[in-house]
């Protein structure tokens, strides 16, 4: 199992440089154009290495290898690090970008971007504040891929790795100690309740009781049970000497010192050098140099268009109510919620079989791997997002079950399972000629295919009742409106009850749904912006497309041309698009495409 280098990098991988390749070592016959390819692929070849190198690194974005440790998360190490990066850049702004292939150039592009990324979380001290309302650095580690434990020798690593678990908290502890000695923290509002996933671990009594023991419970016949009752004892004896005790400490300084002492203010522009940082935050989700006002008043115009549409699909239904009515019934009425958790897994699992039975209409390219579907864990559902998907799973949150309506269930499927998150992040995964680095998920591009893929409904005819098309345009809405909230919140003053009304007033999403997303929203400052923006840059390119190739648009060409790059930043991406409709709009698999 791989950990990443702290919180601080969810949206990027870890990157550094040890060696470049002198211009000396080239063939006098090589060349300019290839010689500078060599330099880079020189330079992100050794990151590479130097990151599978680090204490629980991997140099694999999707490498779920059990390892016997855990990464470094001292303030030491972060310096170092910083070093690191510093020095990556320093290589890039040695090459001569302009004679690089296009290939490379876009490799230049993306990469440089996250090198970007990493240096501005370290140079802003992200690491002193390893949590937020959404997740945390010990929920990473209590959820082991159980399907990753094949041989004796992954179990004595995850045991390994227990073992290490203290020397880790300690030092993400003493990082958030840090961060409250200068007033970094998520804001205390966002953080209520948040040790309830640590009590779990903590008050239990035995290892059986706690999820470390998963992976255990069931181990592969091809180990000898000999070899399986010695692994499981000095699993028990490390998950209750050292696992539950250090979640015990880890509880203590929660509940008596960070909660207490978090801040009070919600924006982050309230924090150090909170500008800046915000800045900083927008450009790492969002990909694009925007100010907060200027994506403040996208995001009021989008939602004026979108509530147009709200007002078109709750005539076709036949209300006779007006806006906020209309949005009660949905929110009251006992036909829009599924009775049981098998009832919203079953519509969620019919949803996601439409689309298959369409897909070949719409893409050329599919990606080989499946996907089931599951329920959020019952530990984390209070506080978990509606759903999420990505490789091989597509998790729905079945708590609350009359917080999740049944009509925003099919946009729901389309941006987590296919062909959204499940959908797109496999195929990147099977682009094999990309170099590793290319395998860093970054959410602009992400999240915005996702929810382009709920607009994406309409034409493939997933929705079949106005109610199903309201539901689409109310997430719609719900990204639109987070350009509103999160600007508002973090650059403009507002309160966490402004922004709970905003979403109240414009969307149709739960009362539940709104304050666990409101509060991701105060606590992870730009990430929400990164889906509405997305998608406007996929739909710019879409009608840039159908508008230069006429009747030769083809649409499976298109999607294929998007999906065939994995995650780039925005301007990457249109870049990329712009080149592809000049060629003629022909797909990457043409011989798909017929």
């Amino acid at each position: 199992m791989k950990f990443r280098f702290g919180m601080a990098v969810i949206a990027a991988t870890v990157f550094a440089i040890t060696f470049a390749v002198s211009a000396e070592s080239q063939s006098s016959a090589v060349t300019p154009n290839t010689r500078e390819d060599a330099r880079l692929k020189a330079i992100y070849t050794a990151e590479s290495a130097w990151r599978k190198a680090q204490p629980g690194g991997s140099d694999d974005e999707n490498d779920e290898t059990i390892l016997p440790e855990l990464p470094k998360v001292d303030e030491a190490t972060q310096q170092a690090y910083l070093a690191h990066w510093t020095n990556v850049r320093s290589q890039l702004d040695a090459l001569h970008v302009k004679a690089l292939s296009p290939a490379e150039t876009m490799n230049y592009r993306v990469f440089r971007s996250q090198i970007e990324v990493l240096i501005n979380s370290e140079k802003f001290r992200d690491y002193e504040m390893p949590v937020n309302s959404d997740s945390a650095f010990w929920s990473g580690i209590s959820d082991p891929p159980v399907n990753s434990f094949k041989t004796a020798e992954d179990y004595t690593h995850y045991v390994s790795q227990l073992n290490d678990t203290p020397r880790f908290f300690n030092e993400e502890v003493a990082n958030m100690r840090a961060g409250l000695a200068r007033r970094f923290t998520p804001p205390k509002v966002t953080l209520k309740g948040r040790d309830l996933s640590i009590a779990a671990i903590a008050e239990a009594k035995h290892a059986e009781d706690t999820p470390f023991w998963k992976p255990f419970a069931t181990m592969p016949a091809s180990i000898p049970e000999s070899t399986q009752a010695e692994i499981r004892l000095k699993a028990r004896a490390v998950i209750e000497q050292k696992i539950i005790p250090v979640y015990a400490s880890l509880l203590k300084f929660f509940r008596e010192e960070y909660l207490p002492g978090a801040q009070e203010s919600l924006a982050a522009e309230s924090l150090p050098d909170g500008k800046a940082y915000y800045r900083s935050k927008i450009l790492e989700y969002a990909t694009v140099d925007l100010s907060p006002e200027q994506i403040h008043e996208i995001g009021l115009h989008e939602m004026a268009g979108i509530h147009a549409e709200m007002l078109t699909a709750i005539q076709q239904t036949g209300f006779k109510g007006d806006f906020p009515a209309f949005l009660q019934y949905l929110r009251t009425d006992p036909q829009f919620y599924a009775k049981t958790p098998e009832e919203l897994l079953m519509r969620a699992a019919f949803i996601a079989k439409e689309f298959d039975g369409v897909a070949a209409r719409y893409f050329g390219y599919l990606p080989r791997e499946r996907f089931g579907i599951r329920p959020v864990p019952a530990e984390i559902a209070p506080f978990y997002t509606s759903a999420r998907g990505g490789p091989g799973v597509y998790f729905v949150n079945t708590y609350d079950l009359p917080s999740r309506g049944l009509f925003a269930l099919p946009a729901l499927t389309l941006h987590e399972s296919a062909p959204g998150h499940a959908f797109q992040i496999p195929i990147a995964m099977e682009h094999k000629d990309l170099p590793k680095f290319r395998g860093a998920y970054i959410s602009a591009y992400g999240e915005g295919w996702a929810v382009y893929c709920e607009r994406l409904g309409t034409e493939m005819g997933i929705y079949h009742t106005p109610y199903e098309t309201f539901g689409m345009l109310s997430y719609q809405a719900w990204r639109a409106a987070r350009l509103v909230v999160d600007t508002g919140i973090h650059s403009q003053g507002w309160t966490r009850e402004q922004a709970r009304q905003y979403l109240h007033d414009n969307t149709a999403l739960s009362d539940h749904e709104i304050e666990t997303e409101v509060d991701r929203y105060i606590s992870w400052p730009g990430q929400a912006l990164s889906y509405y923006l997305g998608e406007l840059s996929i739909l710019k390119e879409r009608h840039k497309a159908e508008a230069a190739l006429g009747t030769k648009f083809n649409i499976r060409a298109f999607h294929d041309a998007v999906l065939e790059t994995g995650s780039v930043p925005l301007p990457v991406l249109e870049e990329h698009l712009d080149q592809w409709i000049a060629g003629g709009g022909v797909g990457p698999y043409p011989e798909m495409e017929q």
